[in-house]
């Protein structure tokens, strides 16, 4: 595997940038556990196990419990969630794969059935930050460490 760069030292500033963007997520009004389903979803969906490992870690910490973070990648037919998180990895999927097709109509009205129109802008920065992130993880092939 080749070496590849850190972009927190090879353009500093643009990190900086993403870490403000980061930091705007984490002070929003959005529920922890959203936020936290959020970033493992995509995270799984961009197979970035540097984040995966990292954001189960800390939803652990906030109280995710072990087996709704195994079922995450099968939310759809598990009983584990609530509405408003189906509604939520829903959107989060389709925000995610975006590139495949556009957001579902029904999949933004589901979503906007649980959160305000502020907190919907909020769910669109979130997910758009933890994809940039995996991108940047995933192009400068970042891992978990041992």
């Amino acid at each position: 595997m080749q070496k590849r760069i850190l972009v927190k030292e090879a353009n500093p500033a643009a990190y900086q940038a993403m870490l403000a963007l980061d930091s705007y997520v984490a002070q929003t009004n959005l529920d922890q556990t959203i936020k936290d389903l959020i970033k493992i979803r995509s995270s799984q969906l961009n197979r970035c196990s540097f984040c995966i490992d990292k954001h189960t870690k800390e939803a652990r910490q906030h109280g995710e419990t072990e087996r709704r973070l195994f079922n995450l990648a099968t939310w759809h037919e598990t009983p584990f969630f609530t509405d408003a998180e189906r509604a939520v990895l829903a959107f989060t999927e389709a925000v995610t794969l975006i590139a495949s097709q556009a957001v579902p109509d029904e999949v933004y009205a589901q979503v906007a059935l649980h959160l305000s129109d502020s907190q919907i802008a909020d769910l669109i920065l979130a997910i758009s930050c933890i994809n940039a992130w995996n991108r940047i993880g995933v192009c400068t092939l970042r891992t978990p460490a041992l």
